[in-house]
């Protein structure tokens, strides 16, 4: 079983600011890391979900509270859902390069 990254569509309307189109910086943020390094993304199931909540698949495998994205759940149990321990989480169980202070 693979980790499974949970990042946010690209493009999504917001009702909130009368409708205006949205992305997320931070799930382009690992958007982008795994566009650098795609033989390491291969060990990661990505699984992008819509703006609205709840978000099902996320609450499916991380639960209502935590549907924060992105978030990477671990294979092996546990989670990390800031954008901070999922840049570490990726770093650490994916070998992605580590982001320069």
């Amino acid at each position: 079983m693979k980790d499974t990254l949970f990042v946010l569509d690209f493009d999504w309307p917001d009702p909130a600011y009368e409708g205006r189109r949205f992305y997320c910086k931070d799930s382009v943020t690992v958007e982008g890391l795994l566009a650098l390094f795609p033989e390491r993304a291969a060990n990661i199931e990505v699984v992008r979900v819509g703006w609205p909540r709840p978000r099902a698949a996320v609450v499916a495998r991380l639960g209502e509270a935590n549907q924060n994205l992105p978030a990477l759940a671990f294979a092996d149990g546990g989670f990390a859902n800031d954008i901070e321990a999922v840049l570490a989480a990726l770093h650490k169980r994916h070998g992605f390069p580590e982001r320069h202070p």
